[in-house]
């Protein structure tokens, strides 16, 4: 898959929280930003109630990585904020470290369509402390809606009892509802 690619035109480096790039900055700036790290993205209660979930998101996860880069107009827009007094939030020399960064952490996960549990590792990351704190916020937005759609549609599947199951979601979807399909027999109603 490679939506990153040929949906978005490039790089979702800029898929973050500005929290994840003060952050990133701080580390740079106090000479941790190469220190290896590990983040474990985990979640702490089920959704639904439900007693368990469905991994899911893997694939977007490795393309998001594997196209993970800051574009000039990413530099170019960080690199006009200012903070209140008017000095620049970021050193040019941190945005030109930006623009050199290549991804190369490894991620570990569990396999897509796994059902998993409260506080388990759906994905950890190991790599430099500065990548792993920028991938953040887009790991967390990608693993959560798809895990939740997957789970949702593994619910609706197991309430229909073996009835056929139609899904209208494209009306109300966030985007192209690929886990809907993992080992469930769902119809989909959209034409994509």
């Amino acid at each position: 898959m490679k939506i990153t690619k040929d949906l978005y035109q490039g790089s979702l480096a800029l898929l973050t929280d500005f929290y994840q790039l003060t952050m990133a900055y701080a580390y740079w700036k106090s000479g941790k930003a190469e220190q290896e790290a590990v983040f474990n993205l985990f979640f702490r209660k089920h959704p639904f109630q439900s007693g368990f979930t469905i991994a899911a998101g893997l694939e977007y996860v490795v393309d998001f990585c594997n196209n993970f880069y800051f574009k000039d107009d990413d530099l170019s827009y960080l690199g006009q904020m200012k903070n209140a007094d008017g000095s620049p939030v970021f050193e040019s020399a941190f945005l030109a470290y930006l623009k050199s960064l290549n991804f190369t952490c490894d991620i570990d996960a569990v396999e897509e369509g796994t059902v998993v549990f409260p506080h388990t590792p759906l994905i950890s990351v190991k790599g430099p402390l500065i990548q792993c704190q920028l991938l953040e916020t887009a790991l967390l937005n990608v693993i959560n809606f798809q895990t939740l759609i997957a789970t949702k549609s593994a619910r609706v599947v197991l309430a229909a009892k073996g009835d056929s199951v139609l899904e209208f979601g494209l009306r109300r979807a966030h985007k192209i509802c690929t886990n809907c399909f993992l080992n469930f027999e769902m119809n989909l109603v959209n034409l994509s």
